[in-house]
């Protein structure tokens, strides 16, 4: 198939890039490169795109013509986005880079490649503080990105509602590994750690509740979508683990894996942040048969011997 990977360059972005490049599908990737984050960090996401076969095409979506990059795709994976709680990101910039780009996107898709399947990828962050219910639940989110997401997600959903599009739009949670933003949790924990460096740690947040989950589970719950789409076609899925534990416990799990205990740096409580993220994925389970496999310490070793080898600390 002639796949489009938006956001390729980011962090999971380049793992499903690659993963679907290495199934042999033709696969164009679209990153308009911003400085949210280091762009050298996002040169090496690509070049493994690359290695893989795939393509990485400069673009971006809120501004460019996207008309011949999306004519003759089958698929697009909508991960572009503008992530997490920055007091350096204004809400323009969220309007801009998650709703504007996303209308740019829907329309060239509608005009050049109207039988394409278009696979958002959202975020649990549209729940708000509480996000532990099914799809069923009234998204209630608390940041600017939760709600800049959520209104992404349903006129993602209103153009298939409309018959413009077929589209589903998945859910993602707290998602970790190898390629994790530097701004991410374990990526800054990891760091920290083995640089003797403090590590900043918003007030309240150890007692804070998530389903970390890992890269490759992730990869493979998005791919099933697409795999079983008469099945995706139309629905919302939580995509991420069922098993939920402490910050706390699971910074206590990087110091063991390490040897080290890590110095934490306390901050004021952020505003917007997540209480408890427990990912209800029953209906992922059944009706795509999605089930994650890899354990919380598994993962982190994984990422830690990633972080280690690549020097990005």
């Amino acid at each position: 198939m002639h796949l489009l990977v938006t956001g390729a360059a980011g962090f999971i972005g380049s793992h499903l890039a690659e993963a679907l490049a290495r199934a042999g599908h033709r696969v164009v990737g679209l990153d308009a490169f911003t400085d949210f984050y280091d762009r050298s960090l996002k040169e090496e996401n690509a070049r493994a795109v690359t290695a893989a076969g795939g393509e990485v095409v400069r673009l971006d979506l809120a501004t460019d013509d996207l008309s011949l990059v999306v004519r003759g795709i089958d698929a697009v994976f909508h991960l572009a986005a503008q992530p997490g709680l920055s007091a350096r990101t204004t809400f323009d910039d969220y309007v801009r880079n998650n709703l504007v780009a996303t209308g740019r996107l829907l329309a060239a898709i509608e005009s050049h490649a109207p039988a394409a399947r278009f696979i958002n990828i959202s975020t649990s962050s549209v729940y708000g503080a509480l996000a532990t219910g099914d799809e069923l639940t009234l998204p209630a989110p608390t940041s600017a990105y939760g709600v800049t997401k959520l209104a992404a997600e349903q006129l993602v959903l209103s153009r298939f509602r409309e018959g413009a599009l077929a589209a589903c739009s998945l859910r993602i949670f707290s998602v970790y590994g190898a390629r994790e933003r530097p701004d991410k949790l374990f990526a800054r924990l990891i760091r920290a750690v083995l640089t003797g460096t403090a590590i900043p740690l918003f007030e309240g947040s150890e007692q804070h509740y998530r389903s970390f989950s890992y890269i490759a589970d992730i990869v493979s719950g998005i791919t099933k979508a697409l795999d079983q789409w008469d099945i995706a076609r139309g629905e919302i899925f939580n995509i991420g683990t069922d098993v939920e534990i402490t910050t706390g416990q699971a910074l206590a799990t990087v110091e063991r894996l390490l040897g080290k205990k890590a110095f934490l740096e306390r901050l004021p409580r952020r505003p917007g942040d997540q209480l408890r993220t427990h990912a209800n994925i029953n209906k992922a389970r059944r009706l795509l048969h999605f089930a994650p496999k890899t354990s919380l310490e598994e993962g982190l070793a994984a990422e830690i011997a990633w972080t280690k080898s690549t020097g990005r600390y």
